[in-house]
């Protein structure tokens, strides 16, 4: 006989069970209607994607890229010749290997003049790290340039990166987001983004949000700033961390993310981006606030509030929440100009915003926003066998009418039957016995207070729907 072994769940995943996946439902079902009313339609996307794509996208030298995707090659004949190509490598460490050389005649032709490359290229994908990008895709490959208006998209599902599990972050994680992709960049556009925000924000009941707030200029303006950050940098650089020594380099603007402590002193003193914005730039962001003050939005002006890559330009927010400790955004945003060409797509403005919906139940939950519905409105209790056909009418017909119905499969005695409808948290319970059925009445008990009344079918339904 096998031996009987419990396959537990991998770390940084976790499953959502009942009552708690009945929450998300209705925190996604807000979020559809409230973004249906701004003219927003939701994309379903792929889960995986090829990696270049966020490797273009979100960056070669980004965390997400160089330690977080989880990538595989997606195609037979590649992963023959990586098998032969880390063979012979265990073989001969010291020496390069050159793949076309350790791969089966029959193969040898395909992979000359650097088709192994390609093809490694072309069959390498990842599971999705971030949806932007994946939107952007979807926009270009179908064409959405050629619809009126303004594309205004929305999505919701897991993301997957590798890293560290914690309080509010796992490998398979969950994001809220909408993208608008079009050919204006209206302050406007702007400000009603963040102004949905906040209206499914409220709708689910979570207070206590902060809006933080910046411009990062455009493509000319912020190169410009970049330098004279670099160079204030190198003069400080010997007082920074690793990473931000690192980050000099490669990516300036992310040394204003650090969270470092004694880092934070040196920060402060260094040049602002708003002391460097093109009067476009400070036109657009004047106007972007006075947008926000025209719907009674406030906000905090946040120069630190950055986005390391050359697309972003621009506005750029977060909405910080109670609830969450250090790590209290909720939901990060901002326009990103240059994405659609460096996919290849035609010159297009774009702006969207994501939501961490683990961090967002969390804060919903310390804010107890999170009450538990009634998983059973009505429990059926029938007695008799000549009863059962009429209690499964009455259940289907409660159930048309979106009532939510126990019908047992076999018949209770009576005592067991209210034991088990008080155990699943029913709120009535229904009656029907042989005496019932003759008087074409049923029996309605508040389990709360056990107040019953004898009512009609009729009679019986809208007082479970007003209830």
């Amino acid at each position: 006989m096998p031996e009987k072994v419990q396959i537990r769940a991998i770390k940084g995943v976790r499953d959502i069970l009942p009552p708690e996946s009945g929450r998300w439902i209705r925190v996604e079902d807000a979020a559809r209607k409230v973004f249906g009313t701004y003219g927003f339609g939701e994309i379903r996307l792929p889960e995986f994607e090829r990696a270049r794509l966020f490797e273009r996208t979100v960056g070669n030298d980004t965390d997400i890229v160089t330690k977080e995707l989880f990538t595989w090659i997606d195609s037979p004949k590649a992963n023959r010749a990586l098998k032969h190509i880390r063979a012979e490598a265990g073989k001969d460490a010291g020496k390069e290997i050159d793949p076309r050389l350790h791969i089966e005649e029959g193969l040898l032709r395909e992979f000359e003049d650097g088709a192994f490359d390609s093809l490694h290229e072309q069959t390498r994908v990842c599971l999705r790290p971030e949806a932007t990008a994946s939107v952007v895709r979807a926009y270009i490959e179908h064409g959405m340039h050629t619809l009126p208006g303004d594309v205004k998209l929305y999505y919701m599902g897991p993301m997957f990166r590798r890293e560290r599990p914690q309080k509010g972050r796992y490998r398979q994680f969950y994001q809220i987001g909408a993208e608008v992709l079009g050919q204006s960049d209206a302050p406007g556009i702007d400000a009603e983004l963040i102004e949905m925000l906040f209206a499914f924000f409220g709708r689910v009941g979570l207070e206590g949000l902060s809006l933080d707030l910046n411009s990062i200029g455009c493509k000319d303006c912020r190169g410009k700033y970049v330098e004279v950050l670099r160079a204030e940098l190198v003069k400080v650089k010997e007082k920074l961390g690793a990473d931000s020594q690192r980050r000099i380099e490669t990516n300036p603007l992310r040394v204003l993310d650090s969270k470092a402590p004694d880092e934070q002193a040196i920060i402060e003193t260094l040049p602002r981006i708003s002391d460097h914005l093109c009067e476009a730039c400070k036109t657009h962001f004047a106007e972007v606030r006075r947008q926000l003050d025209l719907r009674g939005i406030t906000y905090n002006l946040n120069w630190r509030l950055v986005r390391g890559l050359d697309y972003y330009m621009r506005t750029t927010f977060e909405i910080i929440a109670p609830g969450l400790g250090s790590q209290n955004a909720v939901c990060g945003g901002g326009r990103y100009d240059g994405l659609v060409e460096l996919l290849g797509g035609l010159p297009t403005k774009g702006i969207g915003f994501a939501i961490g919906e683990d961090r967002l139940m969390l804060s919903l939950e310390a804010a107890g926003k999170l009450a538990v519905e009634p998983a059973v409105d009505a429990f059926i209790v029938w007695m008799g066998a000549a009863t059962q056909a009429t209690a499964i009418k009455i259940a289907q017909r409660l159930r048309g009418a979106g009532i939510k119905v126990e019908l047992p499969p076999e018949e209770f005695k009576f005592k067991k039957a209210l034991g088990l409808a008080d155990k699943l948290g029913a709120r009535y319970a229904i009656l029907i016995g042989e005496n019932e059925i003759a008087a074409g009445k049923f029996t309605l008990k508040r389990l709360a207070d056990a107040v019953q009344t004898s009512v009609t079918e009729v009679e019986l339904i809208e007082a479970l729907k007003a209830n």
